[in-house]
This record gives structure tokens, sequence and C-alpha cells, in this order.
């Protein structure tokens, strides 16, 4: 049934409860949350954390939380991301260059802070202005999210309709007030996890290459996927090797431990290697964080640490005045290593307690010739569901 409240003018708003779209949405399969707090959120966050059935990442910035869904979406879960409008510009990079680029659909919940005409904190004007214009700008329909329960059905379904036949993503746009309460039940309880940290000794570094070849060699494509982010880390995966159970990003820079762990908890019968580099971990760092806190023991996070933005000129990032490791270790990674050279830390990884990280620092340089992948971003996305056995009605989408 769908609830009233009086606003502030006197007027009666109707508003429906969480259960009456998060209920029909699982139906539907959408079964994987992930999201920032938004005070117009709260009901749905509180609804979906205390549900057995589904999952919830809190992520530390709005575009980490769509990587995250677009990772359990090619995984075969149905997903959303929920955000504040305020935090829609965060998630503009995944979006544009993830989402958009590999067809890969995710259902967006933007709240409209700053709605034209109603009264609100002075940081919200502009982006209440433009929500829409920005969602359409980026080739992201829209929809009012539903306040009646009987309207709740046919804005998933439109939703799902699009996200299916395209392979893109949907919004849905929630005015103030649109949701009952719901208190929050228990919650998570996210304590720091003994953590085993191992250094290696100093010496030659390695290439990228050479670290590369040693990591595709010691894995299988039958229980392993590798995350490459973009640059010269998927660059030079691709040329050593073009397998099935690879994705070479292509954009959304340091979206891809995101991404991993999305699609580490929607298939944790997979290892997810995400192979990062330093700048792209220094863009996006707190999702360290979120890492730690949510990642399961089939997820493996590799730093090749060169100290520069090798594919735009070898511009220095501050990364040599930051210790990854420790930053990983107070993050909550099970097993932490660290290492300059010796192909055997790679293995090392590989059989540490999860999420584990390690961090290799490698020589810059980049091989001669070193091609492009000349196989296209949809192509890499749906060979890899293929590959990982998932069969969804977006899969198809091209």
């Amino acid at each position: 049934m769908t609830s009233t409240t009086s606003s502030a003018q006197g007027h009666l708003t109707t508003m429906i409860e969480a259960r009456q779209f998060v209920e029909p949405a699982k139906a539907l399969g959408f079964d994987f949350w992930a999201g920032v707090p938004c005070s117009f959120l709260t009901p749905f966050i509180n609804y979906t954390i205390g549900d057995g059935g589904l999952t919830y990442i809190s992520s530390a910035n709005e575009g980490d939380a769509v990587a995250a869904a677009t990772g359990a979406a090619l995984g075969g879960h149905r997903s959303v991301a929920m955000m504040q409008n305020s935090g829609l510009g965060n998630a503009v990079s995944p979006l544009t260059s993830l989402n958009f680029v590999f067809r890969i659909p995710v259902l967006l919940i933007v709240t409209l802070r700053g709605e034209p005409g109603k009264p609100d904190e002075p940081q919200h004007e502009l982006m209440g202005q433009v929500t829409a214009e920005l969602l359409e700008t980026m080739r992201i329909p829209w929809g009012w999210f539903p306040d009646h329960e009987e309207d709740v059905e046919t804005a998933l379904q439109t939703a799902v309709g699009h996200m299916d036949s395209t392979g893109r993503p949907y919004a849905l746009i929630m005015k103030k007030g649109m949701v009952a309460p719901f208190a929050l039940a228990g919650g998570d309880s996210f304590e720091k996890p003994r953590c085993s940290v191992a250094g290696g000794t100093d010496g030659d570094r390695l290439s990228r290459h050479d670290v590369l070849q040693h990591l595709v060699a010691g894995t299988e494509t039958s229980d392993t996927v590798l995350i490459a982010s973009t640059g010269f880390n998927g660059r030079e995966l691709y040329a050593i090797e073009d397998r099935p159970n690879h994705l070479y990003m292509v954009g959304s820079m340091g979206c891809a431990a995101a991404l991993g762990l999305g699609l580490a908890r929607a298939r944790p019968d997979r290892k997810v290697i995400v192979i990062d580099g330093d700048g792209a971990v220094l863009m996006r760092m707190g999702n360290l964080a979120t890492m730690g806190a949510y990642a399961g023991d089939n997820f493996y996070h590799l730093l090749l640490d060169n100290g520069v933005h090798e594919s735009t000129g070898g511009q220095g990032t501050v990364a040599s005045a930051v210790d990854f490791p420790a930053v990983a270790a107070a993050c909550g990674y099970r097993s932490v290593l660290a290492a300059r050279s010796g192909n055997q830390w790679v293995d090392t990884l590989l059989q540490a307690e999860a999420p584990a990280f390690l961090r290799i620092k490698t020589a810059r340089g980049v091989p001669e010739g070193l091609p492009r992948p000349s196989v296209k971003p949809p192509e890499v996305a749906r060979r890899l569901m293929k590959c990982l056995g998932v069969e969804t009605p977006w899969s198809t989408a091209r």
C-alpha cells in the first residue's frame, strides 16, 4: 500500500515502502546493490543491508559503485548503483568509458537534491537543475522513480527492457520523500583482520612484460579472470596472449579494482586478478578500503608500480612517497606482499590468503611495436561472459 506524509507546506506527498520496490526488483534478478549514502536513499540502503538474499557494497566513491555493479553484471547478476546527484560527476568516467564502451548495463538510482523550486542546500542548486540533462548527455535514458506501488512494475520493466536490448544503463531519478523510512537492523561490522605482510629484497627491477608473462603462464583460463587497468597494462597483457578470460580496460582509470570486486563477489568460483598501475590506484585510493572490507578469498590485487604515467609520456606520479603495502595492510587485505625482483612473488600472491595485495616495483619502458588490442570492447566483455558460462539477455547486446 502507498503511504502519505505531510510536507512542510502542508501538502500530502505519496511514497512507497522500500520493500515495494526492492522485492519486485529482486524478483527480476536485481540482487547486487552498490552505492554511496544519501538521506533520500536511506530506506533502500537499510533494507538491502538487512536482506540476506542481497549483496550491498558501501562504496567510497560513486564511480566505484558503478564499477562494482558493472563487475557483478559481467558475472551475470542484475545490479543497481545508487547515488546522490551531487556524486553523479564522480561516476561520469565509468558510465561513459566502461558501461557505454563495453555495453554492460546497470540500473542507476539517482536522487534529486536541489530540485528546482524546492528549498535545499546551496551546493545542490546547479546539479538539481542539470541532473536530467547530464544523464541525457551521457545517452542514459531515465524515468522518475515511482511513488505509487502500482507504478513500480512498469518502471522496472521499462528499465529492464532498455538494459537488456542495448546493454547500457538506465536511470531512475528519485525526488525527496518518495520512499518511507526504514530502520537499519544490525548492519555490516568490519573488524580489522590479521594481515600477513612480506617483503622482498632489493634487486634489478623486472619489466612489466616479464611480470605479466609469468602471470599468464601461471594461470588457467578455466579458473581465473585477469582484469588489466587502462594503458600499457592491458596492451602488454594482450600482446603476450589474448585469452577469453582477459578484460582490457580502455578507460575508467582507477576503476579496475572495483570492477574486479563486483565480479569476484558474483563469481566466487573464479580467482579474479586485477592488474593495476600506481597512477590508477592513486586516482581512487579510497577503493582499497572497500576491497579490504568486502573482497573475499578469490580476489587478488597486483600493483605494477613504475612511478610514472607511462602511457601519457612518462610524467611522474607521487607513488615514491606512498607506502602502498602499508596502506593495503591498513585497509584490511588479508595478505600483503612487496617486491622489486623475482617472479616467484607472483606465485606467492596466488597462493596467499585472499584478499591479497602485491606491489612490484617495475622498470620503465615499453616493448617496441606494442600493439593495441584489435578485439573490440563489447566483444571482450561478451567472450568473457561466455568463458564464465554466463547467459543473460544483455550478453547478446552489441
